[in-house]
């Protein structure tokens, strides 16, 4: 990896992408106040991160903008600092992920809370990870 920053690749925009990740191919798991919704598969050609990310801040739990984009940076910098968690994995197993995080609470948890649930989730998806290509 090239530092520390986030790059834009590493966002997940494609359709087919999100499509497949919510519509049955994905599993989830939850580290209150976040739920990680995930899939494996082959790295697509000339992807150069092995995971693909997107974060989701529900308007129905967080009413006002300023309040779900402070949680999205949150959560985006929670990611950020703590993938090293997932990629060695990722890239041993010759493995790629799209990854969706879901905020859950109706309240604004602090950045320590976040990264916490965040650390905890990325490791799940890490050892699900080995489980799955144990499992081909």
């Amino acid at each position: 990896m090239q530092g520390l920053r986030l790059y834009k690749d590493e966002k997940l925009c494609s359709r087919t992408a999100v499509g497949m990740l919510f519509g049955g191919d994905g599993k989830a798991t939850i580290a209150y106040p976040l739920r990680a919704v995930y899939r494996f598969h082959a790295p697509r050609e000339g992807q150069v991160h092995p995971a693909q990310f997107l974060i989701t801040i529900p308007k129905k739990k967080i009413r006002t903008a300023v309040g779900r984009v402070l949680l999205r940076r949150r959560t985006r910098e929670a990611y950020r600092l703590n993938r090293d968690i997932l990629y060695p994995v990722l890239q041993e197993s010759n493995l790629a992920a799209d990854i969706a995080f879901i905020y859950l609470s109706t309240e604004k948890m602090d950045y320590a809370k976040i990264q916490e649930k965040m650390q905890e989730l990325l490791r799940r998806i890490a050892r699900d990870s080995q489980q799955h290509i144990a499992s081909l």
